[in-house]
């Protein structure tokens, strides 16, 4: 008779908390720490690719970008801009090998681009996201509600206008999860879910002191609260509420009215998501389950190898003296990738409470 594969612990109580996040790429992980930011490649050949990237972040540039509210500005710019980065690495390296035959598209774009051709297929891919994100998400439930009005007539209409904020962000969060469950049926972004998975497994792991190895990471929960789809959950109801103070009911003004207000929801996002991430009590727990409900479509369970990519972009960007975590106990000196979760280290109880400017998002 086989053995029963044991249950995965839902964990998510941490010993201490890190300030390094993450995001799953392409057959890939990229791990920022305070000092660096490092990919994880698994290529086809089967080998893992550690490569640091070169990173410029505005709150490093400048206090004003560490000014709370602005900082959730410049550290929704940062992250894209340094995402974005990284999934063309991810995808250069996942083309690596291929040698299909190229199609007239692709022997047009390389005759009039060269060597960035693949910068401008993820241009066009980014706005083509953008403009699809704006018609399904803000033009579309506005459209809706409209339409709704006028098939029930004025006399309807009026007595619900109070309700349209409500209204437009419940069908912005349903299409939102349709879209997200659509996403996770194709092949491909399933994987990245998984590594994405992996991601969040090796950082419980390493909040918990043990060792980071494969048996170790595996039995840990996939969901983790500073993750950014609980941001973007978080960024949908705040939606909700500041919809409540624009008037207009044309599609395109209410549209173009919550792109302005775009800043303000990020803000106020990532100070939820960063209290979130430094403490852990109800509150915190009620603020981030509607974003730990959803991290079960963008969560799945990671295979091994993905494991190992993830151990290995974890362990590339932790700090040796432990100036990455926000908040911890009987933490182990030093902190660096050897010594993570080894038992009777020399841990003392100290709060590492303030060290990092703020926590990333998983």
């Amino acid at each position: 008779m086989k053995d029963k594969k044991k249950p995965i612990r839902k964990i998510c109580r941490t010993k201490r908390i890190t300030s390094i996040g993450g995001q799953a790429l392409i057959e890939g992980i990229l791990m920022r720490g305070p000092k660096k930011t490092v990919t994880a490649l698994r290529l086809p050949s089967g080998e893992i690719r550690l490569e640091e990237m070169e990173t410029s972040y505005l709150r490093d540039k400048s206090a004003f970008w560490r000014i709370p509210l602005l900082r959730g500005i410049s550290g929704f710019i940062d992250s894209l801009s340094v995402g974005y980065k990284a999934l063309s690495l991810s995808a250069d390296a996942a083309a690596e090998g291929e040698k299909e035959e190229p199609s007239k598209v692709d022997r047009w774009l390389e005759r009039h681009f060269g060597e960035k051709v693949m910068n401008v297929l993820m241009g066009l891919a980014a706005v083509l996201g953008v403009l699809l994100a704006i018609g399904l998400f803000f033009f579309l439930p506005t459209l809706l509600w409209n339409g709704a009005v006028f098939l029930g007539g004025e006399s309807l209409g009026g007595p619900l206008e109070a309700w349209r904020s409500v209204a437009e962000g419940c069908m912005r969060i349903l299409l939102f999860i349709l879209y997200i469950l659509f996403c996770s049926h194709v092949p491909e972004i399933h994987r990245v879910f998984q590594y994405h998975g992996a991601e969040h497994k090796s950082i419980f792991c390493y909040e918990n002191q043990e060792e980071l190895t494969v048996e170790n990471v595996r039995k840990y929960a996939r969901f983790h609260p500073r993750c950014g789809t609980s941001f973007m959950t978080i960024m949908l109801f705040l939606g909700i509420l500041i919809g409540f103070f624009i008037p207009f009911s044309n599609p395109f003004l209410r549209t173009g009215v919550k792109l302005l207000c775009i800043p303000v929801v990020v803000a106020l996002g990532y100070e939820c998501i960063r209290v979130c991430g430094k403490h852990d009590n109800w509150f915190t727990r009620i603020l981030a389950a509607p974003g730990m409900w959803m991290q079960r479509i963008t969560t799945k369970e990671p295979e091994d190898g993905m494991i190992e990519v993830a151990i290995a972009a974890l362990k590339a960007v932790i700090p040796e003296n432990g100036e990455d975590l926000v908040q911890g106990r009987e933490t182990a000196s030093p902190s660096s990738p050897e010594n993570v979760g080894k038992e009777g280290s020399q841990g003392e109880e100290t709060s590492q409470r303030g060290k990092t400017e703020v926590p990333e998002t998983a």
